[in-house]
Formats: structure tokens, sequence, C-alpha cells
């Protein structure tokens, strides 16, 4: 039971941090395929497209509840559970604007 559970809060980890991801197209691509007759008339170019990429921070820990556990006769147990806290690109981002703010206020009050 505890690794059906263990095996759940893996999978919805990697769910949540796949669907937590931004990104944002920085550049647009390009490829133009040489053009072949009897003899070679072009060189390739080839431009792909750039990626920026901010990938969420997740952290899995686990938290202590009390749980029913099945016997003969029921009783309630502490036991540990797993946690997550997914923090979203966007939020990163948030949270690095408010503390480069920060840092230009104390700069500036000095």
């Amino acid at each position: 039971m505890f690794k059906t559970a263990l095996t759940a809060a893996i999978v919805a980890t990697g769910v949540l941090g796949l669907s937590a991801c931004d990104v944002k197209k920085t550049q647009e691509g390009h490829v133009q395929a040489p053009k072949y007759e009897v003899e070679k008339k072009q060189d390739a170019e080839v431009k792909l497209p750039k990626y920026d990429v901010t990938a969420p921070d997740v952290k899995v820990g686990s938290t202590e509840k009390q749980v029913t556990v099945p016997k003969v006769e029921t009783e309630k147990r502490t036991i540990e559970v797993p946690s997550v806290d997914v923090k979203t690109a966007k939020e990163k981002e948030a949270e690095q604007q408010q503390r480069q703010m920060g840092a230009a206020g104390t700069s500036s009050s000095k």
C-alpha cells in the first residue's frame, strides 16, 4: 500500500513538473534545403529557433498524518505521507523581480 501511494506521488510530481514549465520562443527558425539536379546549385542554410525554458521548482518531502489502518480492530496511526511543493516558472519570475526590486531599494537608500 505504501509503495502504491509513493508511486502515485512520484507520477503526480512528474505530471505537475511537466505542466508547470514556461516556454518562450526567442527566435524564429529557418531551414533552406539544398537543391540538386545533376550538380549542386545551392548550399544548405539551417537556422534553428531558440527557446528559453524556465523549469519549475519542485520540492518533495513528507509530513505525518493520522490515518485509519484496517485491522481486526481499527486504530489511528501516524505515518509519513508524501508532500509536493511546486513553484511554477511565473511564480519564480515574480519572486526574482521582487528580489531585484528589493535589492535596488536597499542600494539606493545607502
